[in-house]
């Protein structure tokens, strides 16, 4: 279990709370940073050129912001078994999706990722232009979304998904769409699974943002079984959720996950 030694300590607990404004508020900065340097490139740079750059900065910078999680605010992620993934594809990353920090672990070890993301933030003034520079994939044209998720799979991507569409309510993972398995069946390429797993549900679906983390907070991603294309789509959704659901448990909303 996670070391709560300091649970109920004063100083333990002003410290929890200014892990949480530091942790919010350098990945803040980072992406104000990045916003005016995306633009430019985004209007400068031809598609072939600005995308790669853009996926790679992506990547580089959620690396060093994982590390100032680390080193300052108590937090120890375990992301090793991602590395076995980084020179395969293309390939369709299907995780579960507890908390908002598991894109951020998901694509500091994958360099060539593309997300498919809600829309309102590919508008967000933070990370649209972000996104937009790495062409990132919208979310709400769902044929727009199952061609430019081909696309960029024949072009070798891995394509990161969450088959819940978003963060879990009914844990350990609530209905899956047949988004994966569609993107899946049109494109032919194979669903690799993570397996995410928390000490506690910090930023999750019913973790308010300003909540302070009960520290420190352990974070594991697992590599889940590879599923080949399918063919028969309700099947396969049915099979997915019961694999996540038998991988995480029912006892407990989160696993709790070794220090690194």
């Amino acid at each position: 279990m996670t070391d709560r030694r300091g649970a109920g300590n004063p100083v333990w607990m002003a410290y929890e709370y200014i892990a949480m404004i530091l942790g919010l508020g350098s990945l803040a900065v980072l992406c104000l940073l990045w916003l005016p340097c995306a633009l430019l490139f985004h209007a400068v740079l031809p598609g072939r050129l600005s995308q790669p750059f853009g996926r790679w900065m992506i990547s580089a910078a959620f690396r060093f912001y994982l590390q100032i999680l680390t080193v300052f605010c108590a937090c120890r992620f375990d992301l090793s078994e991602i590395d076995r993934l980084r020179d395969e594809g293309p390939l369709i990353v299907a995780a579960n999706h507890p908390s908002l920090l598991d894109v951020v672990m998901i694509i500091s070890r994958l360099p060539n990722a593309v997300c498919i993301m809600k829309a309102s933030l590919m508008d967000n003034i933070l990370f649209g232009a972000a996104a937009r520079l790495a062409r990132y994939i919208r979310n709400d044209a769902a044929l727009d979304m199952i061609i430019g998720s081909r696309h960029e799979l024949d072009q070798g991507a891995h394509l990161v998904i969450f088959p819940e569409g978003s963060r879990t309510l009914d844990f350990p993972i609530g209905p899956c769409t047949s988004s994966v398995g569609l993107i899946s069946n049109r494109s032919k390429v194979a669903v690799q699974t993570l397996l995410i797993e928390f000490s506690m549900p910090y930023l999750g679906k019913a973790w308010p943002l300003f909540r302070r983390p009960e520290l420190p907070l352990t974070c594991r991603v697992r590599l889940g079984r590879r599923f080949p294309p399918p063919t028969n789509l309700k099947s396969f959704t049915a099979e997915l959720q019961t694999y996540f659901r038998g991988e995480l448990g029912h006892d407990q909303p989160l696993a709790p996950a070794p220090a690194a």
